[in-house]
C-alpha cells in the first residue's frame, strides 16, 4: 500500500511550523486526512498537537544536559539516535492508508540535510529501503525577506539546491511570508527571484549596476567587500548553471495560496492518482477537537 508525505524543511525562522499548521487547517476544511509528525526535538508550542513527536523518543534539552553538547551537536545526536530507532517511525506510520498525507516537520538546522547524511538516510528509509514505501515531496521554505539582501537570497537558494541534490526526491521550493514584502518589492522585480536571475548580482540592491575597475583581490576591495561580491556572483552563476531551483509564493493567511502549494505537492507525489473514487454519501471520518482525524 502506497503512502504519501511532505517533508517540510528550511532555515530557522522560515515559517515551517506555521506552514504545517496552515496546511493542516486547509486539509481539515477539505475533509482530507493527515498525520502530523514533529521531528524537531526542541519544539514545544504547537497549534495542532503532533500525532507523533520525536520528543517522546528523545529531546534536545535532555541531550544537552546529559551529554554536555551544544544545540547543533545535540540536534545531530538526536537524529543519529532516531536512525538507530527507526521502529519509532515505522510502527506509527505503518497503519496509515493512502488517504493520509503525512506531514513531517523538520528543525531549522540546514546542515542536517545539506552537509551530513542524516536526513538523507532517513528519507531513504521512508521511501526505498524500509517497509513504508512513502512517496515523499520535500517542501523547502525560504523567507521572502531574503530578497531584500540578494547575497543572502542566493545563499539560501544554494542551500535549497544542495538539499535537492542530497535528498533525491521531488522538491518544491517556497518563498514564505510573502505578506511581509508586499508593497515593498515590485511584482516585476519579484519575478526575477522566483526564477533566480543571476544578473541580480550584477546590480546593487537598488537595481543599479555598480561600475568599478578595482582589483577584487586588492586590500581595498577586500576591506570594502569587493571580493565578497565576486564570490556571491560565482555562487549565483553556479545556481544558474544547474538551473534546478525555482520558487512558489506562500502567504499562509491566504487560503488559496496554501491550496496552491498543496496542489503542487499532490502532483509531485501523485496523490490523487492513487485515490479510490468516492461516492457522495461515503462516510467521512469526524475530526476531533485537536483538528486531527479520529
Amino acid at each position: 500500500m502506497s503512502k504519501f508525505g511532505a517533508l517540510v524543511m528550511g532555515p530557522a525562522g522560515a515559517g515551517k511550523t506555521t506552514f504545517c499548521n496552515a496546511l493542516i487547517q486547509h486539509l481539515r476544511l477539505n475533509k482530507r486526512s493527515c498525520f502530523y509528525v514533529n521531528l524537531d526535538p526542541a519544539a514545544e508550542d504547537f497549534s495542532y498537537e503532533p500525532d507523533l513527536d520525536i520528543k517522546d523518543l528523545i529531546s534536545l534539552e535532555d541531550v544537552m544536559e546529559e551529554m554536555g553538547l551544544g544545540p547543533n551537536g545535540g540536534l545531530i545526536y538526536c537524529f543519529e539516535f532516531l536512525l538507530q530507532n527507526l521502529d519509532f517511525l515505522t510502527e506509527a506510520l505503518e497503519p496509515l492508508t493512502e488517504e493520509y498525507l503525512i506531514i513531517l516537520d523538520l528543525p531549522g538546522q540546514i546542515e542536517l540535510y545539506t552537509h551530513i547524511p542524516v536526513v538523507p538516510t532517513l528519507v531513504k528509509h521512508l521511501t526505498r529501503f524500509g517497509s513504508l514505501n512513502v512517496s515523499l515531496c520535500a517542501a523547502y521554505l525560504l523567507e521572502s525577506t531574503f530578497v531584500i539582501d540578494r547575497a543572502k537570497f542566493f545563499a539560501g537558494t544554494l542551500s535549497a539546491m544542495s538539499a535537492m541534490i542530497m535528498l533525491e526526491i521531488p522538491h518544491v521550493n517556497i518563498l514564505s511570508k510573502m505578506d511581509l514584502v508586499k508593497g515593498s518589492v515590485p511584482k516585476r522585480q519579484l519575478k526575477r527571484f522566483l526564477e533566480p536571475d543571476v544578473s541580480l548580482m550584477e546590480e546593487d540592491n537598488d537595481g543599479q549596476i555598480p561600475r568599478t575597475g578595482k582589483d577584487p583581490a586588492s586590500a581595498e576591495s577586500v576591506m570594502g567587500g569587493g571580493s565578497f561580491k565576486k564570490l556571491n556572483k560565482a555562487v549565483a552563476q553556479l545556481i544558474d548553471d544547474f538551473s534546478m531551483v525555482s520558487f512558489l509564493q506562500l502567504d499562509v493567511q491566504d487560503e488559496d495560496s496554501v491550496g496552491g502549494i498543496l496542489s503542487y505537492i499532490d502532483d509531485a507525489i501523485q496523490f490523487h492518482e492513487a485515490q479510490e473514487p468516492r461516492e457522495p454519501n461515503d462516510e467521512i471520518a469526524d475530526y476531533g477537537e485537536d483538528g486531527m482525524m479520529e
